[in-house]
């Protein structure tokens, strides 16, 4: 596999034929071609070079696809105990370029094989659509055939179906009888002769503790030790 390393911008970059490359963005106009002449090194299976510190009349020879934009980047600026807080977003501009062709004096362009590639599958395409075209007209007229036959034996059927909706009487439903009402037996009120109510008893009052004399302080301990 050949490649090489290559500086854009104060940067490196390793450069593959028929790969991408992502460098800082360039003055250049969408499919315009770049040439990027600092080379640093150049590998060609098993055979490196090294430049010292570049290798001379071995350019790489780029197309500009687009430019685009990275993912934004945020920073955050803050001193403690001060009211200082300052965020600034950043998105980094790039171009991305195709690399067509490492060394040579002049860019050799390719022929393109796609394009003949696809003429002979539309070619083929027209060819089946020419074969299977009477095919499906005999197909379709064979379905619609089918599809009036079935129509106009259907019609009939659905006359005679209403027709004979029409003459039948309705079913009477049997009347559904209501269940018969169960009466409830009437309750008897309570007389004030018969259950008499008990007299409400009153409440008794909690228990008192009985008064305690003051506790002594601290103080009047000392005070009598002394005295004594």
């Amino acid at each position: 596999m050949k490649f090489a390393i290559v500086e854009s911008g104060g940067k490196q970059y390793r450069a593959v034929e028929g790969g991408t490359l992502e460098v800082d963005r360039l003055p250049v106009e969408a499919g315009a071609n770049v040439k990027l002449e600092q080379v640093l090194l150049l590998a060609d299976g098993d055979v490196i070079s090294v430049g010292t510190p570049l290798i001379k009349n071995t350019p790489i020879w780029t197309t500009v696809i687009e430019h685009f934009r990275g993912p934004k980047v945020n920073t955050f600026n803050y001193s403690p105990k001060k009211r200082i807080r300052v965020k600034i977003g950043h998105r980094q501009n790039y171009t991305r370029l195709r690399v067509e062709q490492i060394g040579g004096s002049e860019w050799v362009k390719k022929e393109t094989v796609k394009e003949e590639k696809v003429v002979e599958a539309e070619a083929k395409e027209v060819e089946k659509t020419s074969r299977t075209a009477p095919r499906t007209a005999a197909r379709l007229a064979e379905t619609k055939a089918a599809v009036a036959k079935s129509s106009n034996k259907t019609a009939p059927k659905s006359e005679d179906k209403t027709s004979s909706k029409v003459t039948k009487p309705a079913a009477k439903k049997p009347a559904i009888k209501a269940p018969a009402k169960t009466k409830t037996p009437a309750r008897r009120r309570s007389l004030p002769h018969l259950h008499p109510r008990k007299p409400r008893q009153p409440r008794l009052s909690p228990r008192k503790k009985p008064p305690q004399p003051p506790r002594r302080g601290r103080s009047l301990r000392r005070n009598s030790r002394r005295v004594r």
